[in-house]
């Protein structure tokens, strides 16, 4: 979940997203399009996690600032999501994620 959170981030990085995604459940998903960055990421917070054999769900709060979006008064935006995890052949991908549909908000000035 980190090293995903990072490679979203940093930008750029949409060869290792997808090689760490389900491959059943890329759909139409293209390096270059999870290479770019259209947004900054500022910061993870991991609610909960869970695990069960071969399958494991993490919980998270991502804060992040639209570039679309950017006001002058430093709000931010957070994606509140549950991701479902498979191993397979001992290495984790990223099945899909549910976004609590109320997760997308704004948060307080972040200005001191």
């Amino acid at each position: 979940m980190r090293s995903r959170y990072s490679a979203y981030a940093l930008g750029g990085y949409g060869e290792y997203l997808l090689r760490t995604w389900f491959s059943a459940t890329t759909k139409s998903l293209t390096v270059e399009a999870l290479s770019e960055r259209s947004c900054e990421w500022v910061k993870l917070e991991v609610l909960r996690k869970s695990q069960s054999g071969d399958e494991g769900m993490v919980e998270f709060k991502a804060y992040y600032r639209n570039d679309k979006s950017h006001d002058e008064n430093g709000e931010m935006e957070v994606l509140h999501e549950k991701s479902a995890f498979m191993r397979v052949g001992g290495r984790w991908f990223y099945v899909g994620g549910e976004a609590n549909p109320s997760s997308i908000s704004r948060q307080g000035s972040t200005k001191q």
